[in-house]
């Protein structure tokens, strides 16, 4: 049975959440009427027709000629959203009506599935970035590059560009599948079970892009890796290497993980696949999704609500029977990791090369500082670089006479592959600077906390062993993964000392995946300001070091930790 084609016979709903039968917008219980503006407008014209307005229509009148459904819907499509008027403070952020906030001028991802790029791919998204967006750059944690100061009148000579060079912009963004994250060290990690990039390959050329799958009750998120290196446990869907006693190499099927203001750890399936099944189910499950999903309020429109409702097993039988039509092997889980992977420094690959992973802060680059590491790579005779899930960069296939040299090279474009335990473990999310969702400054905030901690904690870095990580949210959105991160930060307007609202933050602390997969703590009414958040986290990370016991992990510190030791 083909994936996209459900039963004509729906499975019964869960007798534990009775709403769920009524009203939730399923498509697959006859509920086809849109139930709220998204649903409408995605009814009316499928969000992939907008390009067509967009380079014949938009990029010749200008901003001012574009439809308020295209700009604030479909456009997410092809990866642009409006940016934020520069000026409007983060407490009027939830007061303002969109088109008080809309900038004249769009952020623009790139999609860059496996995050994997060549050199000229490189050099090419650097010149687009020099050329029309003012030379910015960031690299996010689904591996996107992100670019701000976009103008609708030269998207059609930017698609151009981007597409000439085998690089795209569809579904970056939107109710769509979105990038497939993939290991930044793929096919070359001597320690990788499976190399997932064919499967990646795969889904990309029968998903994206097809009208059937471009309506999503919201955003899925997938994964597709041979070590557990993208943050898995997060994701809708993702597929982990690990190898089946009987069958050999495949994939460890997770479903229904998430972030934002309802967090949830998916679950496995419990399932194996073979590399060449993997987009099958990928394919299965995106379609228990369109078709089961709830559509009628935007904050449950996610497949871990519905995972969450209808239990795993029930989730399995239905993606087997209706839409898969087999019945899947049963499988081992796969090896969790003692500390989280980022791929930074120098490693060896299963050739006898070296690849080099390397450090901004926040991801924040320009176009400038990839056209220079497109060309140092190459004089390196390196011709592949991927971006990671932690907002860093990687080159591959560097013969070790080259290592030194390249590291210099890296460093001196503020890509750090020996960085410090603080540059390491950052990570922001766009922030007010340029998103209309956020409250707080947040790339800006995170290089003040990394040079101040970089200065400040000299005497017990060596005494670090694993990065601590820091997250820094300009919203409860969660872009940056907070509730994940030894230290997350999530912004919000709060009152000082002298009555003042400023911004500020609330703290999230020992939250992580892998052995310590969870959300962290939170301390009843506690808030940092962003001008005391430097202070702060010394003054935490001091307490984590001079009271850990031998071995421990900050997560596992911060669950026993005194409260004092956390304020």
């Amino acid at each position: 049975m083909s994936p996209t084609t459900p039963s004509s016979t729906a499975p019964a709903q869960s007798t534990t959440r009775a709403h769920a039968r009524r009203g939730e917008g399923q498509w697959a219980l006859g509920y086809r009427e849109p139930l709220n503006p998204n649903e409408r407008s995605k009814k009316d014209d499928n969000p992939l027709h907008v390009r067509e307005r967009i380079e014949h229509i938009y990029a010749k009148g200008g901003f001012a000629s574009i439809d308020p459904g295209d700009l604030r819907g479909r456009f997410r499509w092809y990866g642009l959203y409006t940016q934020r008027k520069p000026g409007i403070d983060g407490g009027r952020t939830a007061t303002l009506e969109p088109e008080e906030l809309d900038d004249e001028y769009f952020m623009l991802r790139i999609r860059i599935d496996g995050g994997a790029v060549t050199t000229e791919q490189l050099a090419v998204i650097g010149e687009v970035s020099q050329t029309y967006a003012r030379d910015t750059a960031d690299i996010t944690d689904r591996q996107n590059i992100q670019y701000h100061w976009i103008r609708v009148e030269d998207m059609p000579t930017i698609w151009a560009k981007l597409e000439g060079a085998g690089l795209t912009t569809m579904e970056a963004c939107g109710d769509s599948p979105r990038v497939v994250l993939g290991s930044p060290v793929a096919g070359i990690a001597e320690d990788e079970v499976i190399d997932g990039t064919p499967a990646i390959d795969e889904i990309k050329r029968r998903f994206i892009g097809d009208k059937a799958f471009a309506n999503l009750p919201r955003k899925f998120k997938s994964a597709v890796s041979g070590l557990p290196d993208v943050a898995h446990e997060i994701h809708d869907i993702a597929f982990v290497g690990v190898v089946h006693p009987e069958h050999g190499p495949g994939f460890d099927v997770w479903v229904g993980g998430g972030l934002s203001t309802n967090p949830m750890i998916g679950q496995r399936l419990g399932a194996w696949v073979p590399l060449d099944e993997v987009a099958d189910v990928y394919g299965a499950v995106i379609s228990v999704f369109r078709d089961y999903g709830y559509r009628r309020l935007r904050h449950r429109a996610r497949i871990k609500f519905l995972v969450k409702d209808w239990g795993v097993a029930k989730f399995r039988a239905v993606m087997e029977e209706k839409y898969l039509g087999r019945k899947l092997i049963d499988g081992p889980a796969p090896e969790v990791p003692a500390v989280p992977r980022d791929h930074i420094g120098v490693h060896r690959q299963r050739d006898g090369r070296f690849y080099i992973g390397a450090a901004p802060i926040a991801g924040r680059v320009s176009g400038s500082v990839l056209v220079e590491v497109a060309k140092a790579a190459e004089r390196a005779g390196s011709s592949r670089v991927r971006f990671t899930p932690q907002q860093k960069l990687v080159v591959l296939d560097v013969a070790e006479a080259e290592v030194r040299a390249l590291q210099g090279e890296l460093a001196k474009l503020g890509l750090q592959s020996e960085p410090s335990p603080w540059r390491r473990g950052v990570m922001a999310c766009t922030g007010i600077e340029f998103c209309k969702l956020a409250i707080v400054e947040t790339k800006a905030r995170a290089l003040d906390l990394v040079t101040t901690l970089e200065s400040r904690l000299t005497d017990i870095t060596d005494g670090i062993a694993a990065p601590i990580s820091v997250h820094i949210n300009g919203c409860p959105n969660s872009c940056a993964r907070i509730q994940t991160a030894d230290i997350g930060l999530k912004g919000q307007i709060v009152i000082d000392d002298a009555g003042n609202q400023v911004e500020g933050f609330q703290v999230h602390l020992g939250g992580g995946l892998g052995l310590d997969a969870g959300f962290g703590r939170k301390l009843r009414g506690h808030k940092v300001t962003g001008d005391e958040l430097s202070d702060y986290v010394e003054r935490v990370v001091r307490n984590f070091v001079a009271k850990r016991e031998p071995d421990e992990r900050f997560a596992q510190w911060v669950t026993r930790a005194d409260e004092g030791d956390l304020r």
